[in-house]
C-alpha cells in the first residue's frame, strides 16, 4: 500500500512536470552577461580583499555547518542532511577537481546558488538552500567562490543519496520547482533605509532564516510567503519560532539589542539558543560585524503580526499534575530560574514569557528538559550556564507534568503537553 501511494505521488509530480515543463523551461532565462565582464570576474579569483569578504559572506551563511562532517575537514562534504524524505549528501566545497569544485567555472557557481542547477545542468534538491540564496547578488556570489577556491583542494567524495522512490527521480523537481521557487536576485526596497535593506538581504538569503522558521507543507514547500512565522524542524526535533516582535509574535516585545545580544552572545535578557540554534549563533552570526547584526534586527522588529489563528484550548492541568509539576519544578528548577519563573538577568534565562515556552508544540521544552540546555560558547560568553539533562531522572508523566506547569504558570498560557509527547520526542535524534 506504501509504494502504491509512493507510485501515485510520483505520476502526479509527473504529471505537473509535463504540464509546467514549457513553463518552467522554455521561458526566458535569465541575462547572461558578457565575455567581457565574465573575463574581468575571473581574474578577481585571487584578489585578496575579495577572498577575505567570501570568508565572511561564507560565515554569513554557515555554509561550514552543512558542508563539514563533524570531525571532518572543512568544507570537505561528508555530512548526510536528513530531511523527512530521505538523506541527502552534503557535498565536498574545496577546490578538489576530482571531488569537489576544482573543475568548476564561476558560472557553474552561480547556477547552483541562483538557480538551483549543478554543474551538468542537474536540478538540485532544496535541502541545498537555493530558494534562499537565489538572492543573493552576483557579486557576492563571486567573493564566496573565491574564497572557497582559496581553500585547501580536500578529497572526500559524495556519499549516496539517501532518498527513497519517488523522492529520487530527479524530474519530480521540475514540478516541486514550479509550484516553489522562483529565481531571482534581492532587489532593495526604495522606501526604507539602507539598513533595513542590508537586513533584509541577510535575513532572506544569505541568512535563509525562513529555510527553519517557516511551516512547510507534506511536499517540503515553504507556507505562508516564507514570512518567517514558525514552523517544526521534523528532521531535528525542534521548532523554530515565529520571529515577529509585534503583539502576538514569537518574540514579542523583544527590543533590537535583545535580538542582537541573542545572535552575537547566544544570550539575551530575554532568552538563551539552545537545539539547532545555538549551533547557528557558535559557528555563524557570533561572527557577524555589529552593523550587520543591527541591521538584521531592525529588519525582523518590520515584520508583520502573524495572522491571527485559533486559539489552542487551554486545559487546565488535573490536580494531580498541577501538584506534580509544581513539586519538579522547585526541586529541579526554582533555583535556577527562580519561583517567579523570571531567572537570573545574563546568567539563567527567564522562563516567563520566554519565546521557547510559549511556542505552540511544547516542542523545545520538552527537548530542553529532556536533553538539558547548552548555550554555544562566544567570544561575548565564553564560559555559559548550562542545564543538566533530565531524561533520565524524569518519567514521561514527570516531564509532561513540569513542562505543562512551567507553561502555565506566570504570564505563560500555552497549552499542555502530554506524555505521549514527551515518549516520541525522547527516541527522535538530536542533530
Amino acid at each position: 500500500m506504501k509504494m502504491l501511494r509512493r507510485a501515485v505521488l510520483l505520476l502526479v509530480l509527473l504529471a505537473l512536470a509535463l504540464l509546467l515543463w514549457r513553463h518552467y523551461a522554455g521561458g526566458a532565462r535569465p541575462q547572461q552577461p558578457s565575455p567581457a565582464l565574465r573575463q574581468a570576474e575571473t581574474a578577481t579569483l585571487h584578489d585578496p580583499e575579495r577572498i577575505a569578504r567570501g570568508a565572511y559572506l561564507a560565515t554569513v551563511g554557515d555554509c561550514a555547518a552543512c558542508h563539514t562532517m563533524q570531525g571532518g575537514p572543512r568544507y570537505a562534504g561528508g555530512r548526510a542532511l536528513t530531511t523527512p524524505f530521505g538523506d541527502v549528501p552534503a557535498p565536498n566545497i574545496t577546490p578538489d577537481p576530482d571531488t569537489g569544485l576544482g573543475k568548476w567555472s564561476f558560472e557553474d557557481f552561480w547556477q547552483a546558488l541562483h538557480e538551483g542547477r549543478g554543474r551538468h545542468g542537474e536540478l538540485l534538491y532544496p535541502v541545498f538552500s537555493y530558494t534562499s540564496f537565489t538572492r543573493v547578488t552576483r557579486d557576492d556570489a563571486l567573493a564566496i567562490f573565491a574564497y572557497l577556491q582559496s581553500l585547501p583542494a580536500t578529497p572526500q567524495p559524495a556519499t549516496p543519496l539517501g532518498l527513497e522512490f519517488p523522492y529520487n527521480v530527479r524530474s519530480s523537481l521540475i514540478a516541486w520547482r514550479a509550484l516553489y521557487f522562483k529565481p531571482g536576485v534581492f532587489r532593495p526596497d526604495p522606501a526604507r533605509s539602507a539598513t533595513w535593506n542590508r537586513g533584509a538581504y541577510l535575513v532572506e538569503g544569505l541568512g535563509h532564516c525562513n529555510e527553519c522558521h517557516a511551516a512547510r507543507n507534506a511536499l517540503g514547500g515553504i507556507e505562508n510567503d516564507g514570512q518567517l512565522s514558525g514552523g517544526r524542524i521534523p528532521q531535528q526535533g525542534w521548532y523554530a519560532p515565529d520571529l515577529s516582535t509585534r503583539k502576538g509574535g514569537g518574540l514579542e516585545g523583544w527590543s533590537e539589542q535583545d535580538i542582537v545580544d541573542l545572535l552575537k552572545r547566544g544570550q539575551s535578557a530575554r532568552g538563551a539558543a539552545f537545539g539547532p540554534m545555538a549551533n547557528v549563533v557558535s559557528q555563524s552570526t557570533q561572527h557577524l560585524t555589529d552593523a550587520d547584526l543591527h541591521a538584521m534586527a531592525i529588519y525582523l522588529q518590520s515584520l508583520p503580526p502573524p495572522a491571527p489563528a485559533a486559539a489552542a484550548p487551554v486545559t487546565p492541568l488535573s490536580a494531580t499534575s498541577a501538584r506534580n509539576g509544581q513539586r519538579i519544578y522547585a526541586r529541579h528548577c526554582a533555583d535556577c530560574h527562580g519561583t517567579d519563573g523570571n531567572g537570573v538577568a545574563g546568567i539563567y534565562p527567564p522562563l516567563n514569557g520566554n519565546t521557547s515556552v510559549n511556542e505552540p508544540t511544547g516542542i523545545n521544552a520538552i527537548r530542553t528538559v529532556l536533553l538539558g540546555g547548552f548555550p554555544p560558547v562566544t567570544a561575548g560568553n565564553r564560559r555559559p550556564y548550562s542545564m543538566p539533562p533530565y531524561a533520565g531522572p524524569l518519567s514521561d508523566q514527570d516531564v509532561a507534568d513540569v513542562v505543562s506547569y512551567i507553561r502555565q504558570s506566570w504570564s505563560n498560557k500555552a497549552p499542555a503537553v502530554t506524555p505521549a509527547d514527551v515518549s516520541t520526542l525522547r527516541h527522535t535524534p538530536n542533530d
